[in-house]
């Protein structure tokens, strides 16, 4: 039989939170004496002592260092149980939010979703389109449900997806198809490059840039290529989104003496299984099916 409660666990970690046995009342909205009575309780049932008084501050002792670590955990999980009671006794969820990086291949993303939306007609789908580390911050936040992103999840669940081939391009007219041989990063450096930038507001990361002397950053990878087709600047950009472009010959691709192609890995990212409805099952079934013929690690 436990002698400490799930709720004695929480007063113990809401006074860390906010830095003191006052502070934790007015935070949590519980009077002083009850968030003192549950640390005591812990205190007395494990014969340790959690906290001590540093001038003004409340500071953790070496032992409730190490039982916050534990706490956090226990906490944790205890809400994931509550979260996968909750999905499993609504049944099939009302909205599924999908974070998806705008490399990821178009045609095979629309094909998932009307499959999706024939076997669950009333399920709201919102897409978040998203840039590099972008997905993972939506996933983080708890801002979405599953995510397509280049970048594996540090905590949670990554599994490869498809990997997705960058081609260097330039309008047919561009002055580096004018120079008629192979093209060195020097001669990429001379010119404009057109890159899009990562769409996490926090941690963002920059990749694909060479040190242009010039530079167009933009918000969306649409408007990269639009802008490469207008003779704006070159660009990497995914084969897949160009490929109309490549047929029409709108866009050329560089003839690159090294790195002409690069290819990206595309991650299936989304935090726990259980916590997912069967829509949110579905979708990632069908999305599996229709990637396994592409390209993986």
């Amino acid at each position: 039989m436990l002698r400490i409660s799930l709720e004695q666990w929480r007063m113990f970690r809401s006074v860390v939170e906010f830095g003191g046995f006052n502070q934790a009342s007015q935070g949590v909205h519980k009077s002083q004496s009850s968030i003192h009575n549950a640390v005591g309780k812990i205190e007395e049932s494990l014969r340790i002592k959690l906290f001590r008084i540093e001038g003004r501050k409340t500071v953790l002792t070496e032992a409730g260092e190490l039982m916050l670590k534990r706490a956090n955990y226990l906490l944790d999980e205890a809400e994931k149980i509550e979260a996968v009671g909750k999905t499993l006794g609504n049944g099939t969820e009302s909205q599924l939010k999908i974070a998806i990086d705008e490399m990821f291949n178009q045609t095979i993303l629309y094909q998932v979703l009307e499959k999706v939306s024939r076997l669950y007609p009333m399920l709201q789908i919102e897409l978040v389109e998203s840039i590099l580390s972008g997905a993972n911050e939506l996933i983080e936040n708890a801002e979405v449900d599953i995510a397509i992103s280049p970048i594996s999840l540090r905590d949670g669940f990554s599994e490869p997806l498809c990997h997705i081939e960058f081609v260097a391009v330039a309008n047919p007219e561009h002055s580096l198809h004018l120079l008629e041989r192979e093209l060195t990063l020097q001669d990429l450096k001379g010119h404009r490059q057109i890159v899009v930038r990562d769409s996490a507001l926090t941690t963002k990361r920059n990749e694909g840039r060479l040190g242009a002397n010039q530079r167009r950053t933009v918000s969306h990878m649409q408007t990269s290529i639009d802008m490469v087709c207008n003779g704006l600047g070159y660009a990497w950009l995914p084969a897949p989104s160009i490929k109309t472009q490549l047929e029409t010959e709108q866009l050329k691709p560089l003839q690159l003496k090294h790195n002409g192609k690069r290819s990206t890995q595309l991650q299936l990212i989304f935090k726990d299984a259980d916590r997912l409805g069967p829509a949110a099952k579905s979708f990632l079934s069908e999305l599996r099916a229709q990637c396994k013929n592409l390209p993986t690690v």
